[in-house]
């Protein structure tokens, strides 16, 4: 397929095959002509009398001081360079490609004023892999993600840096090698540009491609351990959640009797006289249901962004621009501090998880192991996990239930939105490992059940696990055995569905 950027609709599977490649896009001749309508009536507001906001007036707290049509061009290039102060590390390149993507979208729609000549240096940025660097810390999420908007748009000025590679390299340099030169930004392209949620929607898209994997992850992982506490089934039966008929719970029910599936394991202990399991066994449905409730909530919101127009003001016709709030972070910044307790909580779980397997109850040995006392056994893994639950829970601080005024009481409510969707990233980060360790566990639990098998499916992921991670017989070095198990969750190597 081939879309068509200010015509079609974006969705999560869209936005990654533009970005990856797989999926062609453009500018369609209804997309030119929303353009250069759009910049027509900017050309007009800006050459009247009449004030009007971002065309031909300062910004923020300047808005009631009107620039000559002389002092445009410098104004423009002015807001560039002056809100460019992002600090910290860069974000990963990835982002700051889909920053490009959606900003393009949004800019294709006939409501932003800007030339066509500068959506098409957008898009030959993206074309040659000319990826601006973008600092990952300084946006409250209110006039959208002015600082680091303000970097990703540098380059179209001949002024900030690139990817080249690992490496960083000023945007001259690479504009000179490409034979592009610097462009001058005319009236609202700058306000145009910078206005926006496009780092904090980009963090989400990340987000939400990582997460949708992980979800799945985590049935798998709860599979696994089931498999090896020989826990009950029964909790997962359909009947059950038909009468509370939540969508994810129904949906993780549904994908825990595939995996238990034929399984010998399961149906060997039908008849133990165990009543019921824990609750981090029992109410799996419950607890990464309600996860799932929270990510599609947050894919929901995340593609009516993808689609929106998200700078100010918004060029309405050739007489009127209407200054209002589009480029406000909060729509995305709650539901950004929802999906960050959802993921934690994938990890709480998942913990307590690992240390039930630990616990040496139904047939297993304490600490994993044979040769306890002597040996550790799968003991100290666990801290690792303690570790990173907490440390998520200290990322679950809602940052959209802050606001720091800017801009002289101006910007007086914003979103921070920004921040939840970086933090999100890292929990995300920190889930992965979480569920490596859960893993190795669940496959040593398992094979105490031997000669008992399990369903197909979960014997594919089992010997997954053993092709990178032994058996544990005695005491080693645990390190590498965590490190390859990490290196199988990121590569997505398990097989979930």
């Amino acid at each position: 397929m081939t879309f068509r950027y200010g015509v079609d609709r974006l969705n999560l599977d869209i936005v990654n095959g533009i970005a990856n490649g797989s999926i062609q896009a453009e500018l369609c001749q209804e997309a030119l002509d929303k353009i250069n309508k759009s910049r027509r009536n900017v050309d007009k507001m800006a050459a009247s009398d009449k004030a009007v906001y971002g065309i031909n007036t300062g910004f923020g707290p300047l808005c009631d001081t009107q620039i000559s049509p002389e002092e445009t061009h410098l104004l423009q290039k002015n807001l560039l360079i002056t809100h460019a102060v992002g600090v910290g590390e860069p974000i990963v390149k990835p982002i700051s490609k889909l920053m490009l993507i959606t900003k393009v979208h949004a800019l294709s729609q006939g409501f932003s004023g800007i030339r066509l000549e500068v959506v098409e240096r957008m898009l030959k940025f993206i074309e040659l892999d000319l990826i601006p660097v973008v600092p990952e810390q300084g946006s409250v999420g209110a006039s959208g993600d002015l600082a680091p908007l303000s970097h990703l748009f540098l380059p179209l000025l001949g002024e900030g840096e690139f990817w080249q590679g690992e490496q960083i390299v000023p945007a001259a340099q690479m504009l000179k090698e490409h034979g592009l030169e610097p462009l001058e930004l005319h009236a609202k392209e700058g306000l145009a540009l910078i206005n926006g949620t496009q780092f904090i929607l980009s963090h989400a898209i990340t987000a939400l491609t990582k997460m949708r994997y992980l979800l799945d992850l985590a049935d798998l992982a709860g599979a696994m351990s089931i498999e090896g506490m020989q826990g009950s089934q029964s909790p997962f039966r359909e009947e059950l959640h038909q009468i509370r008929a939540f969508e994810g719970n129904i949906e993780v029910a549904a994908r825990m009797r595939r995996f238990f599936k034929d399984s010998q394991n399961m149906a060997a202990h039908t008849d133990c006289d165990r009543v019921q399991d824990p609750y981090s066994l029992r109410c799996i449905p419950q607890v990464h249901g309600a996860s799932r409730n929270a990510y599609n909530h947050l894919k929901e919101l995340a593609e009516i962004e993808m689609n929106s127009v998200t700078d100010n003001p918004i060029v309405i016709s050739e007489e009127e621009a209407i200054s209002g709030g589009s480029f406000h972070g909060q729509p995305l910044a709650m539901v950004l501090d929802y999906a960050s307790i959802a993921a934690a909580e994938l990890g709480n779980i998942s913990d307590r998880r690992c240390y039930l397997l630990l616990e040496g109850l139904h047939g297993l040995p304490r600490l994993l192991t044979t040769s306890g006392g002597l040996n550790s056994g799968m003991m100290i893994p666990q801290y690792t996990t303690a570790a990173l639950v907490t440390e998520n829970k200290s990322l679950c601080f809602p940052p959209s239930a802050d606001s720091v005024p800017t801009s002289m009481g101006q910007e007086d409510h914003v979103s921070m939105g920004s921040i939840s969707g970086r933090k999100l990233n890292q929990i995300l980060g920190n889930l992965e490992k979480i569920f490596a360790i859960e893993l190795m566990y669940a496959a040593q639990a398992i094979e105490f059940r031997r000669p008992n098998t399990c369903s197909d499916l979960i014997e594919a992921n089992f010997k997954v696990i053993r092709a990178k991670v032994a058996k544990l017989e005695e005491d080693r070095l645990l390190k590498p055995d965590i490190d390859a198990m990490i290196a199988l969750v990121k590569s997505q190597a398990f097989t979930v569905n």
